[in-house]
């Protein structure tokens, strides 16, 4: 029996013909630097091979269906299981698909209403049960003995119509007497209807008097009576009331009582509402029998926002506070004059601030007049007309626009105007109301849906207390499957999530850990598991979970492969295997592999250097107080936040903080980043509810450096995003080669005809169909992946050509430049945000989320600062191993020290550690959070005994040994200064 996965000779990317023995069923955490190889040992060689093997083994019409993977750069590797996979990668970018339907938790949620359900009338509140004959047999018999009642037929219940000729067919087929309007007439004596009146008629089935021996009757009766009124029956009393005597033609109330109705179709009576069939696929916003027509099944609707329309109130109506009438420079004449008309119309001044102007004149702008006449003066060259017309508002304008135009690009412009607002119809239920009506222990499905993950674990797990005992028989199963599902999502840190929240609002760690909880699910043994930082996004509080649902899935029998940078993560594990020395072509090869005691012991080892304290992430000699102001946000609401109001020092460097899930990102990106994008950047985006934003006034701009990629196509680059690759093709351009034969900087480009290798048209790459095997990519035969043509690489500086820049590393391009100031500050700021090693025309669809943010950082710290910048980065130490934070704090707190403000979300305490002030929301995620645990230096944060931050910041502040002192920023200033201005003095 093999023990251990062999890898031999792997040279994957830049690993140097690595050998590693990997113990099977156990725990192994890969770390280093980052871009030592980690991934390409892990993902491209380890899983690629036992993918490929995998697949290799279908058959060749199952193999059509499946991605083929090349195989890896590797002599050979023993021991190797069918390999998952589970990534960074958003699930899914479908706004149709939640967390409940990825975790297969809807599914079941969609069986368990549709058996165990019941509906419910929308009109009286009251159950409806579909019935068998025999049962409305059993119910009557049930009645007193010697009472009388009339068998009805409802054939037409609230229509209007005159029913002469089915008044003909029901006499035809045997029956006397109706009941019209509540009165009973033979069929003969029926009274002319009025076909503009809704009407009621019945037909009467059979006269009963209850007593033994009539059930058979009984039951012809009842399905003569289902036939006819299509699955409908009455019961109706024919003895009158002890006090008032029985008259010929009495009237009967239609809702008398003493009624009883009978269905044999989900129905109610009152209303007409009916379900044809409870099944699963009633309860799927995904398919026609369930969703609402309304939204077709997406709970939202996009509609022009006036916030979006109108996003800054401080401007006037002249100066264009309207942005899509005032858009054109100049602006529209038409609409101006139209503004006019109405501002004459209704006395109104175009002068004045959208934010002074009364809330009338906002709907009448944005409304219109609402079928009101106005006056309309226009003026067309020198003649002027007036029109008198309703005036439909800038909404409706827009709305017209958008159904009349049949351009693209008008549909791309106006769509700019829009958010998302909930279904009126459903209310953002997603369902339809025959769906809505079926319910267990009065929850519908979709209220069901609307919980987070702890709240439905609590509410699931009691669900089978209140059902009744048949009920209970045939949900068990069901309900064991969700139960096991919602505590998979519990353990592995993600119980503040909501059933219902779409899976393209998801991080990246959340994403990946919805997976993990889905495979333990799954219950598969002898796997090998290659995971991609699972820690990410989790607070220490939840990384404890996360490890124990690891150790789980070994358990299982299987071999799990985490590539990880967290410190709890390496400690426990079983092996370890330390990649470096450095990045890049400084790595790939295999530092340290063993126990964590071994590779404690290893001396060349920077991630042993820093688990034994040899190095650290020292804490700051002093903690800044800012410049005296702030940035203050104000009641806000957004998502869980409840009326939070908290202050940033401008000037210093500032964590958020707490649990996942607690808020940080509802505060931080969506209200405070939102906020002053809109005021500063003039961004057109929606901003999280809040009173109101103080403090935007001491900023010129606010840059949010998220992890998005930074282009989509594999033409993008980090030297195309950083601006670096238009200076290099400039220079190419400008030597003298270049110029002997008359190349612009164009000939350069690899986008655009002329320099590039026309045969793979500047890919360097060339795609080969396979028909029922998956596409081959194979390097171009022309350029052999150079990208451009013969003529363009015989231009050459210092001996090489544009392509081999392109395949330096960014380290080697800072140097092969560096008497070319503008590319090499650009090179050499990448090398200062730890991308030394990243390739300069490295494909931007290669780079991780943590790349990605670092090269935007590094786009942004190459422009000339301003010292009144507010940054804000959601967790910009992702992917980043010890010695690479290091390295990026060093960067963060040179912004600061500029006299810029820096916004971090983040979880790594050796950030958190380093900060100026901390915001810790919490005390837990979902519904337990969205409020202000602890606010102050870490020092005080680490003081307060809610905080489950400061539990785990308390260790590393009592290590250091040096405090940090708190020094005043403007204090400081005016005391330089004056102790200048004392030494000239003195002079």
């Amino acid at each position: 029996m093999l023990t251990h996965i062999s890898v031999r000779g792997a040279r994957e990317h830049n690993l140097k013909g690595v050998d590693i023995d990997i113990p099977r069923e156990s725990l192994t955490v890969i770390t280093g630097l980052s871009g030592s190889g980690k991934s390409s040992l892990a993902f491209d060689t380890i899983y690629a091979e036992g993918q490929r093997r995998y697949v290799e083994s279908l058959s060749a019409y199952a193999r059509q269906f499946l991605e083929m993977m090349q195989k890896p750069d590797v002599e050979h590797i023993d021991g190797l299981s069918p390999a998952i996979s589970i990534e960074q990668k958003t699930t899914s970018r479908n706004p149709r698909s939640t967390v409940a339907t990825v975790t297969e938790i809807y599914d079941y949620m969609r069986l368990l209403w549709a058996r165990v359900g019941i509906p419910y009338s929308p009109a009286t509140g009251l159950p409806i049960e579909a019935q068998q004959v025999s049962q409305m047999v059993d119910r009557t018999m049930a009645l007193p003995e010697g009472s009388r009642h009339y068998l009805l037929a409802p054939v037409v219940r609230g229509r209007k119509g005159e029913y002469r000729k089915e008044l003909a067919e029901w006499q035809k087929l045997g029956f006397t007497r109706v009941r019209i309007d509540g009165e009973f007439y033979p069929i003969e004596d029926a009274p002319a209807l009025d076909k503009k009146y809704k009407h009621d008629i019945e037909v009467v089935v059979d006269r009963i008097a209850i007593r033994d021996g009539i059930q058979s009757r009984l039951a012809d009766s009842f399905e003569t009576a289902l036939k006819l009124a299509e699955g409908l029956a009455y019961l109706d009393p024919a003895d009158p009331p002890a006090e008032e005597p029985a008259k010929a033609g009495m009237k009967l109330d239609f809702g008398a009582p003493g009624r009883i109705v009978f269905s044999e179709k989900f129905a109610c009576p009152v209303s007409g509402f009916t379900i044809a069939e409870i099944e699963p696929r009633l309860f799927s916003f995904n398919a026609p029998q369930g969703a609402c027509p309304a939204c077709d099944g997406l709970g939202e609707k996009l509609v022009f926002d006036p916030d979006l329309i109108v996003p800054n109130h401080n401007l006037s109506i002249a100066k264009g506070a309207v942005v899509p009438w005032a858009k054109s420079n100049p602006p529209s004449p038409y609409y101006m004059q139209v503004l006019s008309s109405l501002a004459r119309a209704y006395d109104f001044d175009l002068q004045t601030p959208w934010a002074d102007l009364p809330e009338s004149v906002h709907a009448l702008i944005l409304t219109g007049t609402q079928g009101k006449p106005v006056t309309l003066r226009f003026i067309d060259g020198r003649k002027s007309y007036e029109v008198k017309k309703p005036f439909e508002g800038v909404v409706g304008n827009l709305n017209r626009r958008l159904l009349q135009t049949e351009s693209a690009f008008m549909r791309e412009e106006l769509s700019r105007y829009q958010s998302s607002r909930p279904c009126e119809v459903c209310h953002g239920a997603r369902l339809k109301p025959e769906a809505l009506s079926v319910k267990i222990a009065g929850e519908h499905i979709s209220g069901a849906a609307q919980r987070s993950v702890a709240d439905a674990h609590a509410w699931f797990g009691s669900l089978e207390d209140k059902l009744t005992p048949q009920q209970r028989e045939i949900a068990k199963a069901i309900l064991k499957e969700i139960n096991e599902r919602l505590g998979f999502l519990h353990n592995v840190g993600l119980d503040y999530l909501h059933l219902d929240r779409t899976s393209g609002t998801l991080s990246g760690g959340e994403s990946q850990r919805i997976r993990l909880a889905s495979q333990i699910g799954s219950g598969l043994s002898g796997v090998l598991y290659v995971l991609d930082e699972p820690s990410i996004g989790l607070h220490q509080k939840d990384n404890d979970r996360l490890l124990e649902t690891l150790q789980r899935l070994k358990s299982l029998g299987n071999t799990v492969l985490v590539v990880e940078h967290d410190e709890d993560a390496i400690r426990s594990a079983d092996h370890v295997i330390d990649m470096g020395p450095g990045a890049g072509v400084h790595g790939g090869e295999v530092v340290a592999s063993g126990t964590l005691d071994q590779i404690l012991a290893c001396e060349n080892s920077i991630t042993a250097a820093y688990l034994s304290g040899r190095r650290e992430i020292p804490l700051p000699p002093k903690r800044r107080k800012g410049n005296g102001k702030k940035l203050t946000v104000k009641g806000a609401t957004a998502n869980n936040l409840r009326s939070v109001t908290a202050s940033v020092p401008l000037g210093t460097f500032t964590c958020i903080t707490g649990v996942s899930g607690s808020g940080k990102s509802s505060f931080t990106i969506d209200t405070l980043y939102a906020g002053a994008a809109r005021a500063l950047n003039g961004a057109r985006i929606v901003c999280g509810p809040c009173e109101k934003i103080d403090g935007l006034a001491n900023l010129d701009k606010v840059i949010d450096i998220d992890q998005s990629p930074i282009g989509r196509t594999p033409r993008s680059n980090p030297a195309t995003y950083t601006g670096a690759f238009t200076q290099i093709r400039d220079w190419f351009a400008g030597l003298p080669e270049s110029a002997a034969r008359g190349y612009k900087p164009g000939r350069f480009s690899f986008n655009v005809k002329g320099g590039r290798c026309e045969a793979c048209q500047g890919d360097g790459l060339l795609k080969i169909e396979m028909h029922f095997l998956p596409d081959v990519y194979v390097t171009c035969d022309v350029c052999h992946g150079a990208r451009y043509n013969r003529e363009t690489l015989e231009v050459k500086f210092k001996g090489k050509s544009i392509a081999d820049v392109l395949d330096m590393t960014v380290e080697d391009a800072a140097d092969f430049f560096k008497a070319v100031p503008g590319i090499r500050d650009k090179m050499a700021m990448l090398v200062e945000v730890g991308l030394g090693y990243v390739k300069v025309g490295q494909q931007a669809t290669t780079l991780s989320g943590g790349e990605a943010q670092r090269v935007k950082l590094a786009k942004e710290l190459s422009r000339r600062a301003t010292g009144q910048t507010l940054y804000i980065l959601d967790e910009p130490t992702t992917g980043l191993h010890f010695e690479d934070v290091r390295k990026l704090l060093e960067v963060l707190q040179r912004l600061v020290d500029q006299g810029n403000t820096v916004v971090v979300i983040e979880h790594n305490l050796d950030v958190i550690k380093t900060a100026d002030w901390v915001i810790d929301l919490g005390p837990g995620g979902g519904v337990n959070g969205g409020e202000i645990v602890a606010v102050g230096t870490p020092e005080m944060v680490v003081a307060e005994p809610k905080s489950f931050t400061g539990q785990y910041l308390r260790p590393l502040l009592e290590r250091a040994s040096v405090k940090p002192e708190v020094v005043e920023v403007k204090a400081a200033k005016a005391a330089r200064k004056k102790r200048v201005v004392q030494d000239m003095a003195a002079e």
